[in-house]
């Protein structure tokens, strides 16, 4: 320590302290008065050292102290150690001499306990012999008791002989053929003890007591054998037959006598009665919710609280089903018993009826599944490909069926409004409906997947539908003396179809919007889509047939058109007229709508047949263009007053704002027109006309001029071709009839 540095670093401070303290005048005159503090601050300073300095002097004095006592006792130490020494020296030869009395005492040991076990040796015997007596009689306390003294003195023997260093190994097998009956004692006793857990739940009712017993001796042998096994760390010597755990086997025992319940409770099998499974699971259930409650009133009780015997039960309960239930499925299921097993699995076993029954009320989530996600959609498929082959089976039978009613000399059946129908379409959906009504009570997911097969086999009904009538169309007009109601049953046809898209628009409307599923949602709405193309595609292809048997009469009436012979007559139109308003009385079974439907497709024909007929070019016109172009005009006012009293005041669907200039049978008139006007202005009225017609080809406009006897093919087709080039179509887009009429090959020729 540098004291010169110390001095100076104070007188620095101390400077700089009176420096501060003497700034102004007026702090002169308190000098007097810091000198005091400074005194007192520098008696106190002196005080403290003074204080710590004697502090320090006495922990030194008290050091050396404890330094001079602890040398005195390390001198006293050595000197103990020494004559410890001297005393050890003389260890050995002592040990050699008492080395006999050594020897001795294990001889007395052994004899000891061969005293104190001589009254069991002597009487192993008659104590097995009683023992096994007690056992037959249950009085399973007294034949533990005995059993428990015949071990134990056989493990004391057996013990005594594993601590002499160099045992007979013939006399340890001596002992335990002696004591072998004790060991056939424990299997007796066992055996007894299983069979009253095994029957437990009947037993616990009338005498719970024995059950009580039974679980007292398992305890002893579950606290003999964790004995065992601490003396085994210590010894390394086990027993024989030790550790028994007679608990687990009890638990297994338990568990066998469920699996025995559950499987003994099934007393029939599907050839004796079909309803088999919904008997054995409803059985099941009842037995399941009065063995659980037999267990948390009765049973519970009687068993230590560390056991969790209510759980031990429901656990090898749900267990013990599960494998049940898979060997049921195993074996194979057929028709609706996959819907009773889904339905008892996925809504009854867990729900109020068991698992949550009042008397149990067990949340199911503890227990987990009782089939795994991977067999229940296992079973999902197969019910699923159960159901759709039944629908295949049903569909090819029904279009077999209703082929051959179509056939038969009998008007199709009809509702109260008239119209033909036949039940097909109805039963399909039904069956659809009861299906879905069926998979609900399983899960809402098995009931979209049903839905989406049930618009499948429905849209492939549909395909079946269109061969067979595809097939009873082409023989009618092989012979159409075969089938007498033909036409009846093509309108039973288009009104089936038109039901089929009612009942699918009412289907989406109850399921369609159910599923919480994207993809799924997105599959079912194209099945919808499907199903309603595919049965408004059939419906306009038999509207085709049924006017096709209708047009199949009338067609050398529309050969006859724009002819010599129907320049001076009125017979063919006449005729046409006539037949149409005919057939048209049998449309009236028509539904509504496919009657509106069906005189459209007939307006749509009448008008290209006719038109088709103004193309052919059968005659040449010159002087008497006039009078031809008026009667065309008057035959196609005939033909829009047959058709005017057929359709309603206002249409449906695409045709809602189609007003009367947009009719196809105008454009005959339009025809009409650019026939009889003068040849000054045949360029505006073909202007107005394409404007009005912006469909209308080169050719079609060509042959109509050629039709007018005063153009020849190469002036008319230069005139409109001249027209059509310097013209802008500013409705290209629309389609009007004549994108339907095609311009006969001859005309070019």
């Amino acid at each position: 320590m540098n004291v010169e540095l110390l001095q100076e670093e104070a007188i620095l401070s101390a400077s700089m302290s009176l420096s501060s303290m003497l700034q102004r005048p007026d702090q002169l005159e308190k000098v007097e008065q810091y000198k005091q503090r400074v005194t007192r601050k520098k008696t106190s300073v002196e005080a403290m050292l003074k204080t710590a300095v004697q502090s320090q002097l006495d922990g030194v004095i008290s050091g050396l102290q404890q330094l001079q006592s602890a040398l005195v006792d390390l001198g006293d130490i050595r000197q103990r150690l020494h004559e410890i020494e001297d005393c050890i020296q003389i260890l050995p030869t002592l040990t050699e001499s008492v080395k006999q009395v050594q020897e001795e005492h294990v001889i007395y040991s052994q004899y000891a306990v061969a005293m104190e076990n001589l009254k069991h040796i002597f009487t192993v015997p008659e104590s097995v012999d009683k023992t096994r007596q007690w056992i037959s009689e249950g009085k399973l306390l007294h034949a533990h008791q005995s059993l428990t003294d015949l071990e134990n003195s056989r493990d004391d023997l057996l013990y005594e002989l594993h601590r002499l260093p160099n045992h007979s190994l013939q006399d340890k097998q001596m002992l335990k053929a002696y004591f072998s009956g004790v060991q056939q004692l424990s299997e007796q006793l066992g055996k007894q003890l299983w069979l009253v857990l095994g029957r437990s739940l009947n037993t616990v009712r009338k005498e719970p007591q024995v059950v009580v017993t039974a679980v007292r001796i398992i305890e002893r042998e579950e606290r003999a054998d964790v004995y065992a096994l601490q003396r085994q760390k210590q010894s390394g010597f086990l027993p024989p037959d030790r550790p028994k755990r007679w608990k687990a086997r009890a638990l297994e025992v338990l568990s066998d006598a469920v699996v025995e319940r559950i499987e003994g409770n099934q007393f029939e099998e599907r050839d004796d009665n079909k309803m088999w499974l919904v008997r054995h699971l409803e059985v099941t259930r009842l037995l399941i919710i009065e063995d659980l409650r037999v267990v948390k009133t009765l049973c519970s009780p009687c068993f230590p609280p560390h056991w969790d015997i209510v759980n031990q039960f429901v656990q090898k309960y749900h267990l013990n089903l599960s494998k049940h239930l898979e060997e049921v499925i195993a074996a194979g299921l057929v028709a609706n018993e996959f819907v009773t097993l889904l339905s008892w699995v996925l809504q009854t076993y867990p729900g109020p009826e068991l698992l949550q029954h009042p008397d149990i009320g067990i949340d199911p989530k503890c227990l987990g599944l009782l089939l795994n996600d991977e067999t229940v959609e296992k079973l999902f498929n197969a019910y699923l490909n159960n159901m759709a082959s039944n629908y295949n089976d049903w569909m090819q039978k029904t279009v077999e069926a209703e082929a051959r009613d179509w056939r038969r000399p009998v008007v199709p059946e009809s509702n109260g409004d008239g119209h033909y129908h036949t039940e097909s379409i109805v039963i399909i959906f039904q069956m659809v409906e009861q299906n879905l009504q069926v998979s609900r009570t399983i899960s809402d997911g098995l009931m979209m997947r049903a839905l989406n097969l049930g618009l499948e086999q429905i849209t492939q009904y549909g395909l079946l539908y269109r061969e067979a009538i595809n097939v009873f169309k082409s023989k009618h007009f092989e012979d159409r003396s075969q089938v007498p109601y033909f036409t009846h049953y093509m309108i039973a046809i288009v009104n089936n179809c038109l039901h089929a898209m009612e009942l699918s628009h009412q289907t989406k409307t109850r399921y369609g919007t159910k599923s919480v599923d994207q993809t799924n949602a997105m599959s079912i709405a194209n099945s919808f889509e499907n199903l309603r193309q595919t049965y408004e595609s059939l419906r306009t292809e038999a509207a085709g047939f049924l006017l096709d048997e209708a047009f199949l009469d009338l067609e050398p009436h529309f050969q006859d058109l724009l002819t010599r012979r129907w320049v001076v007559s009125t017979v063919p139109v006449d005729t046409i007229c006539a037949t149409l308003e005919d057939y048209f009385q049998d449309y009236m079974h028509l539904r509504p709508q496919n009657f509106e439907f069906v005189i459209r497709q007939a307006e749509t024909c009448i008008t290209r047949k006719y038109i088709t007929s103004i193309f052919q070019k059968k005659i040449s016109l010159k002087d008497e263009r006039r009078d031809v172009a008026e009667k065309i005009i008057q035959e196609a006012g005939q033909i829009e007053a047959l058709l005017a009293p057929a359709l309603p005041s206002h249409s449906i669907g695409s045709d809602l704002h189609r007003s009367s200039e947009d009719a196809p049978q105008k454009a005959i008139s339009a025809l009409a027109e650019v026939v009889k006007c003068d040849s000054e202005i045949i360029t505006l009225e073909l202007i107005n006309f394409i404007k009005k017609y912006p469909d209308v080809t080169q050719d079609q406009l060509a042959c109509l001029l050629t039709l007018r006897g005063d153009f020849g093919r190469l002036e008319a087709r230069q005139r409109v071709a001249d027209l059509l080039s310097s013209s802008s179509k500013n409705e290209s887009t629309k389609t009007t009839i004549f994108s339907l009429i095609p311009v006969p090959s001859s005309f070019f020729s």
